[in-house]
């Protein structure tokens, strides 16, 4: 197995957003704001080349918005997911399998390009891979979380018949939406198997069902974090997002995976954190925290 770190990009988000509770006096030193307090965020995915297969967990928010989207998120960077292919020897046609976390614009916007005036699939020959759950809550989306789940990023997907739904440890969970909301402690960090070294992790706190890759690499667990853990800075507990439709089902899952992956010694991959690629944990006097932080590419 081969992982390759893949970035996207940069855009901008509120800084009070992202950090919920939190004053800006503390989150301000974590991530500086600019003067119209938004923040510098990452968009990066995670390339897994494995017997085969060339998975690419999520694609960023992708180019094919209008300048309205752009002025509200600032895209910016040299990075681009094409680019960043290239620089390991892959193209668009090459890639497998698409896994995406959820599918929320900046998760899922470059699944989907333009083409003239239609929309279509960038990996024309991959799998896209989603849950049956989650699927039906970003199709029939709250009002809170309407603005996240544009449809060109989405139905293209499904007209195109590459979309393939993932097993999902809850069996109920295609015909009962929103039936995460009543989960109990003892179904947290509940996971199945995907492929041969990939496990599942569901998690609901952010949005329904967002899924997180748990990699078996060279002996080391490798997690996907996507929004549990958007950076290094939301690991203490009460760092928890604005966005999150459940905060205090976001909290408890953040205190049993962080308890299950101090203990298991898991290197965490960041999606968004703009320095840090991945870290390892401690205990401290203030709870659990990172401990080193260091480059996919020196695991």
């Amino acid at each position: 197995m081969k992982l390759y770190s893949i970035n996207t990009g940069y855009f901008k988000l509120d800084g009070g957003a992202m950090f919920g509770v939190v004053p800006k006096s503390i989150w301000n030193k974590l991530n500086p704001a600019d003067e119209n307090n938004m923040c510098s965020w990452a968009l990066r995915c995670l390339l897994i080349e494995d017997e085969g297969k060339l998975i690419l967990v999520d694609t960023g928010m992708g180019n094919k918005q209008d300048a309205k989207f752009f002025g509200h998120y600032y895209l910016h960077g040299d990075d681009t997911l094409e680019k960043s292919l290239a620089q390991h020897g892959f193209t668009a046609a090459d890639i497998t399998d698409v896994f995406l976390t959820h599918l929320h614009f900046d998760h899922c916007g470059g699944a989907i390009i333009r083409e003239g005036d239609k929309l279509v699939p960038a990996f024309k020959n991959a799998t896209y891979w989603s849950n049956a759950s989650h699927w039906l809550w970003a199709n029939q989306p709250n009002e809170r979380e309407k603005a996240s789940f544009l449809k060109e990023n989405i139905l293209p997907i499904h007209e195109s018949e590459q979309l393939k739904f993932t097993e999902h440890w809850f069996n109920k969970a295609s015909t009962e939406p929103g039936w995460h909301t009543t989960i109990g402690n003892d179904d947290y960090l509940k996971s199945v198997p995907f492929i041969k070294n990939i496990d599942i992790l569901f998690v609901n706190g952010h949005t329904g069902d967002m899924m997180l890759p748990k990699i078996n690499y060279n002996g080391k667990t490798i997690v996907y974090m996507a929004d549990l853990l958007p950076s290094v800075a939301h690991i203490p507990l009460p760092y928890v997002m604005g966005y999150d439709m459940f905060p205090l089902t976001t909290l408890n899952e953040k205190k049993a995976f962080l308890t299950e992956a101090l203990a298991n010694d898991y290197i965490l991959f960041f999606e968004h954190d703009p320095v840090n690629e991945c870290c390892n944990l401690q205990m401290t006097e203030k709870g659990i925290r990172q401990k080193d932080v260091f480059n996919l590419s020196e695991v």
